[in-house]
This record gives structure tokens, C-alpha cells and sequence, in this order.
């Protein structure tokens, strides 16, 4: 697994998008807190950026990768080599790789720079980055043609950062009237965008401007408990589609 595992993150490397990303990322990151002398708003201003960039890079980087080594795959399927091995060494590059270009642009600059909340934006940021990298699998193994697959993965990317927010407004706005606190922690919990917002949001104590429904998720999520539910959560976002992924990808003939 080390082999190909070296040998698919050399791959990766050698065609300088990472590189480029890393370098997006920290300039990005630098500018932010160039432009404003208060940490705790350019990590603010920063999480809006991540949220977006990150996952959508993730998703559609390790789906176009995926597809690209399809040839390489097949090789190594006519080997004797374990499917799992295959699966998992490709899982591994893809990840390490985009890993270390968060690192390196974001977690570098934020670390040095400080801030409240920055730990947390740091691992939310990683986390998130497995998460979309293991829908990424799960979309391209489900189906042999390129255009479908970044396709899928693009409809994940549309539905978690943007079509959910929607939908959980309008349920919110349409039942104001009752209690929604545990309701909207569920529902953030189906998320793993709105969890990694949330916390960073209430690590950055901007509780007070969300009403009576920011102090009870200020009370969960604030505690250690709700850190570790929040991040035994997104934990589970990465396990689960990369757990079904696997599972299409030892059926599948290729």
C-alpha cells in the first residue's frame, strides 16, 4: 500500500495544482489579516472563503483525478493486488496531498497569526477536506462516465454549501413560531458544512447575534461535548461515503 500510495502522491504532485492551491490559499489567508488589525474578524472573513473553496476544490479535484487514473487503476487491478490496497492507497494520496496544501496555506498563516477560533478553523478545515474527498469517491465509482461523475460531485457540492442553507431558512422561517432549537440541531448535524460553520462561529462567540436559538447551540457546541459530537460527526461524514465507495469499487468491473 506505501508503494502505490508514494507512488499516486508523486503523481499528484508532479502537476502542480496542489502547489497552486496551497499558494491560493495562503495568499488569500495573508491578505485577510493584512486587512483587518482584529484577528477574530479575518478568521470570521476567512471561514466564508473556506467553506466554499475547500470542499468544492476537494470534490472536483480528487473526482477529475479519479477518472484520469482509470488506466492506472485497471494496471494495477490485473496485478494480484488486493482491491482494498488499491482503493484505499488512492484514497490516501488524494488526501494527504490536498491535507497538506490546507496546511500550508491556511494552517501556516493562522497559526502564526493567531486569532480566537483558529485551532478550530484549522481542523474543521482538514476534516471537511476528507469528508468531500470521500463524496468524491462515492460519486465516481458509481458510474464509468467521466461527465456524470464530476457532475455528481458537483450536485454534492451545490446541496451541502448552498442548497441546504436554503432549505433549513425556509423550515426555520415557516415554523418560527415553535421551538426549533433541538430540530435545528439535528438538521445541522445532516451538514457537515453547517457543522464546521457552527463551531467556528461559536468559538468566535458571535452567539449573541443568533437569537435564543445561538444560546442553546452556544450551550451544546460550546461545551466539550458538543465539540466532540461535532467532530465525532464529521468523522463519520468522511467514513460513511468512503465506506460505500469501497463497497462499489470491489463490485464494480472494470
Amino acid at each position: 500500500m506505501i508503494r502505490i500510495t508514494k507512488h499516486a502522491l508523486y503523481d499528484i504532485l508532479r502537476n502542480r495544482f496542489v502547489l497552486f492551491y496551497a499558494v491560493f490559499l495562503m495568499i488569500i489567508t495573508f491578505s485577510l489579516f493584512s486587512l483587518d488589525s482584529d484577528p477574530g474578524k479575518a478568521i470570521l472573513s476567512l471561514l466564508n472563503i473556506v467553506l466554499m473553496v475547500v470542499p468544492l476544490v476537494s470534490i472536483i479535484f480528487t473526482t477529475i483525478y479519479f477518472f484520469n487514473s482509470y488506466e492506472f487503476i485497471e494496471l494495477l487491478l490485473s496485478q494480484p493486488i488486493d482491491r482494498k490496497v488499491i482503493f484505499f492507497s488512492e484514497f490516501l494520496a488524494i488526501s494527504i496531498a490536498l491535507s497538506a496544501a490546507y496546511l500550508v496555506g491556511v494552517g501556516l498563516p493562522v497559526l502564526l497569526l493567531g486569532g480566537q477560533g483558529a485551532l478550530y478553523m484549522l481542523v474543521s478545515g482538514l476534516l471537511l477536506t476528507w469528508v468531500f474527498v470521500s463524496l468524491a469517491f462515492a460519486a465516481s465509482v458509481s458510474t464509468r462516465d467521466k461527465a456524470r461523475g464530476i457532475g455528481m460531485s458537483l450536485l454534492f457540492w451545490f446541496y451541502f454549501s448552498l442548497i441546504y442553507d436554503g432549505l433549513i431558512l425556509y423550515l426555520i422561517y415557516s415554523f418560527s413560531d415553535y421551538p426549533m432549537e433541538k430540530l435545528t440541531l439535528a438538521l445541522i448535524s445532516l451538514n457537515p458544512v453547517d457543522l464546521a460553520r457552527i463551531v467556528i462561529l461559536l468559538k468566535l462567540d458571535i452567539s449573541a447575534l443568533m437569537g435564543y436559538t445561538g444560546a442553546f447551540l452556544k450551550n451544546f457546541f460550546g461545551t466539550g461535548l458538543g465539540i466532540g459530537y461535532s467532530m465525532s460527526l464529521l468523522v463519520a461524514w468522511s467514513l460513511i461515503p468512503l465506506l460505500y465507495a469501497l463497497r462499489k469499487f470491489l463490485r464494480k468491473d472494470i
